[in-house]
């Protein structure tokens, strides 16, 4: 990895970095979403379907708080106002708690995790491509941006820091002719999705942008997630809070770069949040259509989670992060104190037995389009403050499939 092509702050165990709370001078400005500087609140979402999916578990399809507290258990947060949620156990695969779980709602950036997990292991991050005029073209109005711009030279590497740190259309744009073309990278995507057995998903384009009929739910993108984090590049990019992304470049001179900050609040601490302890990514999102979504990864001690929010009904860009915390603070005290209402199933080629029903097609579901309004290695924690982001092998998820709850073990090694 170049140094000078990344400048990561990627962090050894142990090491604080307060200077990374801290926006860079020079940075580029943090937009607040997806879409445009301040998107319009989504639309109220319709009432989520009577019977859904049942894929992990039949408590999964219906609709509203599934939860089973045993003795000792924590209440579970008051003020969650997100049309859809769920908290999992990253290793063995348990849903602590969910709320309409296989609701299908538009993913905003969210979905850029299952283009990253299809996409990233064909790619060599150190191949360098010069940007064409053409593959800039139909990236959404309003998107976010890194800054890649058409007649540079670009790694792959950079390109996927652009990806997760700043959400860019443009990298993803860029990746997606690298990958063969916007058409084959959607199939690519859909047919990936359903290998994890991700049947809500339906992608339209892959960068997240609103589309008609591209949804997804907080079920598929915890599964899409937890199989992208048993990627080491993919752990080390979603867990990066800053980096240095390539610039202006005139021949015979060096080349420039400026600053990029990681738009996850919950690990820089931007937009008056704290960073969360623990946290190890992965994705965020907002636009007009979906509202705020998050899909968060964190660790504290031996336990790891997995919680995605999907358009909480409050007002506020922080109103996701807030939720995704409150529901990581429980779901850490109530390991062990909650009976599993459902599983985060394994892939088709690791598990071939039945696991609950698929949703109905989206071509013949009206409500899918309603939504519009042991592991290994330790994650790095926080002390006196300062966020230690984690290194690229820091949090992973247990790269075979674990025994769930049926009492089966299915192999198959997931890591890249």
């Amino acid at each position: 990895m170049s140094a000078k092509k990344t400048a990561l702050t990627v962090l050894s165990a142990g090491l604080l970095v307060p200077a990374m709370l801290v926006v860079p001078a020079h940075a580029a400005p943090t937009p607040p979403s997806d879409g445009k500087a301040q998107p319009p609140k989504a639309p109220a979402a319709a009432a989520p379907p009577a019977s859904m999916s049942t894929v992990g578990g039949a408590l999964l399809g219906k609709p509203g708080v599934q939860v089973n507290p045993l003795a000792g258990a924590p209440a579970l947060p008051t003020s969650l106002t997100g049309r859809s949620w769920i908290v999992a156990d990253a290793e063995t695969g348990e849903v602590l708690a969910a709320n309409n779980a296989h609701w299908r709602l538009p993913p905003a950036s969210t979905l850029k995790m299952l283009f990253a997990d299809t996409v990233l292991p064909s790619l060599p991050k150190d191949q360098v491509h010069k940007v064409t005029e053409q593959e800039m073209e139909g990236i959404g109005a309003g998107s976010s941006l890194v800054g890649v711009k058409e007649d540079h030279e670009y790694s792959v590497h950079d390109l996927w820091l652009g990806v997760f740190l700043r959400s860019g259309n443009d990298a993803v744009h860029v990746l997606a002719a690298m990958n063969g073309g916007i058409d084959k990278t959607v199939k690519d995507m859909q047919a990936h999705a359903e290998e994890l057995q991700a049947l809500d998903t339906h992608v339209v384009s892959p960068d997240g942008y609103d589309a008609p009929e591209q949804v997804s739910s907080a079920y598929d993108l915890t599964l899409i997630a937890r199989s992208g984090l048993q990627k080491q590049d993919f752990r080390e990019y979603c867990g990066t809070a800053e980096a240095k992304f390539p610039g202006h470049q005139e021949p015979g001179k060096p080349r420039e770069y400026f600053e990029i900050q990681n738009t996850n609040r919950l690990m820089t601490g931007s937009g008056g949040l704290s960073p969360y302890k623990g946290i190890a990514g992965v994705k965020n999102g907002n636009t007009t259509m979906a509202g705020s979504t998050f899909t968060g990864a964190a660790q504290q001690g031996n336990k790891k989670l997995l919680v995605t929010v999907m358009n909480p009904a409050s007002g506020g860009l922080n109103s996701v992060y807030e939720e995704t915390a409150d529901l990581f603070d429980w779901g850490f005290a109530a390991i062990g104190k909650v009976k599993p209402v459902g599983e985060l199933v394994p892939p088709k080629s690791a598990d071939t037995s039945s696991l609950g029903s698929p949703a109905q097609s989206h071509e013949n579901n009206a409500a899918a389009g309603e939504g519009a309004g042991g592991g290994v290695g330790t994650a790095l924690g926080v002390a006196g403050g300062a966020l230690a982001v984690i290194a690229g092998g820091a949090y992973a998820v247990n790269r075979r499939w674990p025994r769930g709850p049926r009492g089966r073990r299915t192999g198959g090694d997931q890591a890249s």
